[in-house]
């Protein structure tokens, strides 16, 4: 990737992947077909097989330098597209998957997806409604800690989902169970478990950063407009001004928050990150591993 610092590989850490099983589980919820989605979204459906769409988002990739990427199935129960995706293309993509720890199968499909090559289990504890403290979630995390080079991805702040307001849906989520610092306790226990918060916290980044601080095991990726600013009076080059001096570049990570074609990766993002990041004046050690070496070293025992 042609940066600022360099041309040098680049890993993005937040890429949706948007499968036909994705536009399949939203339609049954709006009542519609997969191809009624895409119509009324604008969005272009992808193919059945989820390994022609990681076709699609390899080339896409290598246009912009993009070697290593985190493909996240988006729907709970969609692991099995992504694991597709990550098999064909190993090395190359990394594999997240959705999960509501509530359902009576939960720990089953943890074991399952990581047997099948995934890389880190995610948790949107607002949009499923629980806290990670309920002592239904604690399997997910023994299951995560023992698997080497696994990962827990764990969502907070706000919480919008674009695609659900297109096609009219509803999304009651409860932001009582947003806050990053309710990971501290769960973090210094599982000591060896890498833990993921994307958005810099999504408008808690006091909060993420106050945990990130404490935790030497938790990273933040940087993805997304990250429109939560307008909540706290930032810019994004104060936010990564602050989150340098309060955890040092080794424990961020770029992402874009990519996840539908026509417009594919998302460009603006990387330029708005790399424009503040500049502005901020940060080395070239440092920009590489922002937007390379973190996420890399994250999974390297794989």
């Amino acid at each position: 990737m042609q940066t600022p610092w360099g041309d040098f590989p680049a890993s993005d850490a937040h890429v949706h992947f948007f499968s036909r099983r994705f536009f399949e589980a939203l339609g049954s919820q709006a009542g519609m077909r997969a191809e009624t989605v895409a119509r009324t979204t604008g969005f272009e459906l992808p193919p059945e097989d989820p390994v022609e769409l990681a076709r699609q988002w390899a080339a896409t990739l290598d246009g912009v330098g993009v070697t290593r990427a985190a493909l996240i199935a988006s729907v709970p129960g969609d692991e099995a597209s992504v694991a597709a995706a990550v098999a064909a293309f190993p090395g190359r993509f990394y594999g997240y998957f959705m999960l509501n720890p509530l359902e009576p199968n939960a720990v089953e499909r943890v074991r399952q997806a990581f047997a099948s090559g995934m890389h880190a289990v995610c948790l949107f504890p607002a949009m499923h409604g629980y806290s990670v403290h309920d002592a239904r979630v604690q399997p997910v995390f023994e299951e995560a800690a023992s698997e080497p080079g696994r990962a827990v991805f764990v969502h907070c702040g706000v919480l919008t989902v674009g695609i659900r307001k297109k096609l009219g849906l509803a999304s009651p989520f409860d932001m009582r169970f947003s806050n990053p610092l309710d990971l501290h306790a769960i973090a210094l226990r599982y000591r060896g478990l890498t833990f993921l918060i994307p958005h810099f916290g999504a408008g808690y980044f006091r909060e993420a950063l106050m945990l990130a601080d404490l935790c030497p095991n938790v990273y933040l990726d940087t993805s997304s407009s990250n429109s939560w600013t307008r909540y706290e009076g930032l810019d994004l080059k104060t936010v990564f001004r602050r989150a340098l001096e309060a955890i040092g570049a080794g424990r961020l990570l770029f992402g874009t928050d990519s996840s539908f074609f026509p417009r594919g990766w998302n460009y603006e993002v990387f330029e708005a990150q790399g424009r503040a990041l500049l502005d901020v004046g940060i080395s070239t050690e440092d920009a590489r591993l922002i937007f390379a070496e973190n996420f890399q070293q994250i999974f390297e025992e794989l």
